[in-house]
């Protein structure tokens, strides 16, 4: 495959010479496909990826608004961003339904990744177009490295997490959908060893997820930590505790209204993939249709060896041990 066909975050033409430098000093990795990843504070990076990564550490002006929706790859990424546009979006007075931005746009395109989009060419990119109140935007970095440009900031982070082997069954359709490939059994096991040595785009899986679980603990006011599990299971809590944290919270008169199954049925895999936008829809070089897929929880059993789940199973309970965090 052509790599100016590939998303632009797997390419390695947006970095600059300093970069390049950097680069040559980092420990680094070449995947199953070919790509080349690098680790930079202690995350694996691609090197565009990368890129965005240090020019939004260099150049982001967090405001005390700001909402930074984060999570692993393939973890409930676009329903996060499609709950919370459907959340903030309450307070729009739409002269009719059919005029609310999930109709007409993808999750990601209304709420892009910082350092995957925003940042990528740029420390200093022109965000004009997020001149609403509160700014919306989203990241698959791990928490230690935006702290310090958010330092002092009170903008609010929520952070989705999904049990580790449904995320990787998931990752895996995904990197094949968007080569081209049929899902082929060789790269899903060449992912789990990557995922199990840690060496994985935005790995070590374990690390990104006690970051944000320890932010958390230590500061809930400004880190709503969710999981997959539990949306899914418990949507109508989880959505209510979500506008609580964004200080949004329901009215009395909008629960009676039957406001909270709306907004989830909005948000529903089945109506979002419907939509002709995500059917056909494109950004990047990347069809909107491969953000949507089963989104169910379990379906790792139909692909994983019992080799596989024990022996993620085993690292993720090793890893996680004493942090209060299980699965």
């Amino acid at each position: 495959m052509d790599r100016k066909e590939l998303p632009s975050g797997l390419r390695d033409d947006k970095i600059t010479e300093e970069t390049k430098s950097l680069i040559s000093s980092l420990p680094s990795h070449t995947e199953s496909q070919g790509h080349k990843i690098c680790k930079y504070q202690g995350c694996w990076y691609y090197y565009n990826a990368l890129q965005g990564v240090l020019n939004f550490q260099r150049g982001f002006q967090p405001r005390d608004t700001d909402i930074i929706l984060a999570s692993y790859p393939k973890s409930g990424t676009t329903w996060l961003k499609a709950l919370t546009v459907a959340l903030l979006e309450r307070s729009k007075n739409h002269s009719s339904d059919d005029q609310h931005p999930l109709l007409s746009d993808n999750p990601h395109e209304i709420v892009p990744f910082l350092e995957i989009n925003l940042y990528v060419e740029s420390s200093s990119p022109v965000l004009a177009k997020f001149s609403s109140v509160p700014r919306l935007f989203s990241t698959h970095m791990p928490l230690h490295a935006m702290q310090e440009t958010l330092k002092d900031s009170p903008c609010k982070i929520v952070y989705v997490c999904r049990n580790v082997k449904d995320t990787l069954v998931s990752w895996w359709f995904f990197r094949c959908a968007i080569h081209k490939i049929e899902p082929d059994r060789s790269i899903l096991e060449s992912m789990f060893k990557s995922f199990c040595n840690g060496t994985i785009y935005y790995g070590p899986f374990w690390d990104h997820l006690l970051s944000y679980w320890r932010g958390s603990l230590e500061d809930p006011k400004h880190v709503l930590f969710m999981r997959y599990e539990e949306l899914k299971a418990e949507p109508r809590d989880q959505i209510k505790r979500l506008a609580d944290f964004l200080g949004c919270p329901f009215t009395k008169e909008e629960e009676e209204n039957g406001l909270v199954q709306k907004i989830l049925d909005l948000c529903s895999l089945r109506n979002l993939s419907g939509l002709e936008v995500n059917k056909t829809g494109k950004r990047n070089n990347l069809d909107h249709k491969y953000y949507f897929r089963k989104g169910e929880v379990g379906d790792w059993k139909n692909h994983l060896t019992p080799e596989i789940e024990n022996k993620l199973d085993m690292i993720i309970k090793e890893k996680l041990k004493g942090s209060g965090l299980k699965f």
